[in-house]
């Protein structure tokens, strides 16, 4: 019997950096696009900081490329733009209001966006330090409750006499050498990483099923302890620095994976109960969070208030906006942190606002389609919780902005003033496309086996 040989045909998926880099040239020409119109329409020329602006984001872009193309060349190639042109216009943003507030004697020293682009130096560096150091994401797994402890750590840190600082009713900052970090912004890429570790080794258990009420397999009792534990976390988190936001992202971080890793819906069912009972027990006993809702509920009954300002700029803005450098999001409060979509939808228009939540959606379905090619159930329970704390953020951010809920105080991803929501972000988007390095670099070939061992495989039989 003679067996012919067959010879097998490896296919290896392309790289895709080229593609990176023409789509970076992309969004750094708009970014600076946005600059020079900014420039032209308020100060009536190009600004003088045009080229040091084009370098600065240009040059930022570029390492970022060659880190990826030399230590992670299997990396999706269209989050790093996104993240780029959401970074850029962010900064061309804060210029502009930069300008307004001068124009109209509100200034307080020096102006935010230099600051902004050199916190996005520090995000890149990060960046670059994951990538290089983080060379196989499922090393990550082995500090599963290490980074758990250093995530609750980071939270209770602003409650810490002498280092926690209350800022506008909210005690999440620490004050360290006289710049204040918002350490819970780390804490959310530790808490997702040790979600995704907790989780894939106990969801065998929490997918058993208890009782089936209403056509849902509700979880059995004796389980319920993960999501109680996360729940008074994140009730605690509330109540004692009042703080809406992190509490609701990071509680719902935790439901939303402990139902991907499941699959079952019940504990959604319990979950939302949860939520809704720690909302009330919020609303009624905390005054931060008393004072939100109301707020929400009325936002015209306080003249001047922060969602009102808001909310008038952007029916000014209408369909297609005022033009960049031409409306007037400079008089609502909290105009470059807070409310930075408000300014963006007042200038930009409806249009516009639609484009930044569509490069947000890129970014989140990038990486889920990560988590969907992921080898591995840690990976793609770490992609799946880091493409859903943008995708937590940016609702909450902006149904609080547009009055669908009340005003939380979360930070636009990559597009507010701030460093350490800035520098975070730079870090979640690194360990995405680390895990989407691993899931789209091809497997190593099998070694070829010789016709003489088939023959004598073939004998045996």
């Amino acid at each position: 019997m003679s067996i012919a040989s067959t010879s097998v045909i490896q296919i290896i998926p392309r790289t895709r950096r080229g593609v990176e880099l023409f789509l970076l040239l992309i969004a750094v020409g708009i970014s600076v696009g946005a600059y020079v119109n900014i420039g032209i329409t308020a100060q009536g020329g190009v600004p003088a900081s045009t080229g040091l602006y084009a370098a600065g984001i240009g040059l930022l872009a570029l390492v970022a490329h060659l880190a990826l193309r030399f230590r992670a060349p299997y990396a999706d190639p269209v989050i790093l733009p996104c993240a780029v042109l959401l970074n850029g216009l962010g900064v061309a943003m804060i210029h502009r209001l930069d300008l307004g507030l001068t124009s109209v004697g509100k200034t307080k020293g020096v102006p935010f966006a230099p600051q902004q682009i050199t916190w996005t130096a520090v995000g890149v560096v990060l960046f670059v330090a994951v990538i290089i150091i983080i060379r196989d994401h499922r090393r990550l797994q082995a500090f599963t409750y290490t980074l758990g402890l250093v995530g609750l750590v980071l939270l209770v840190l602003p409650l810490v006499p002498g280092l926690g600082v209350n800022i506008h009713g909210a005690s999440i900052w620490i004050r360290v050498a006289g710049m204040s970090f918002q350490p819970g912004e780390f804490a959310k890429v530790c808490l997702v990483i040790f979600f995704a570790g907790y989780l894939v080794v106990k969801r065998d258990v929490l997918t058993l099923a208890g009782r089936r009420f209403l056509g849902l397999d509700l979880p059995r009792a004796r389980d319920l302890g993960p999501i109680l534990v996360a729940w008074l976390v994140s009730l605690g988190v509330l109540v004692f620095e009042s703080d809406l936001g992190s509490s609701l992202l990071f509680f719902g971080l935790f439901l939303f994976l402990l139902y991907v890793a499941t699959e079952r819906a019940g504990w959604l069912i319990i979950g939302g109960l949860l939520f809704a009972g720690g909302a009330f027990f919020a609303f009624q006993t905390i005054g931060h969070v008393h004072k939100r809702i109301t707020d929400w509920l009325d936002p015209l009954a306080i003249e001047g208030g922060q969602i009102a300002g808001g909310m008038m700029g952007q029916a000014w803005g209408g369909i297609l906006g005022r033009g960049l450098g031409q409306g007037q999001p400079y008089r609502t409060l909290f105009s470059n942190s807070d409310m930075i979509i408000s300014s963006m939808a007042e200038e930009l228009g409806l249009t516009g606002l639609i484009a930044i939540l569509l490069v947000y959606t890129l970014i989140i379905e990038r990486g889920l389609r990560t988590a969907l090619g992921c080898r591995d159930i840690f990976g793609k329970l770490i992609a799946t919780g880091l493409a859903m704390s943008f995708s937590l953020q940016v609702f909450v951010i902006v149904g609080g902005v547009t009055g669908l809920i009340p005003l939380t105080g979360l930070a636009t991803p990559f597009m507010t003033l701030g460093g350490t929501s800035l520098v975070a972000n730079w870090a979640i988007i690194a360990l995405l496309l680390r895990i989407s390095d691993q899931a789209r670099r091809p497997q190593t070939p099998a070694a070829p086996v010789s016709d003489e061992t088939i023959a004598m495989a073939v004998q045996k039989q």
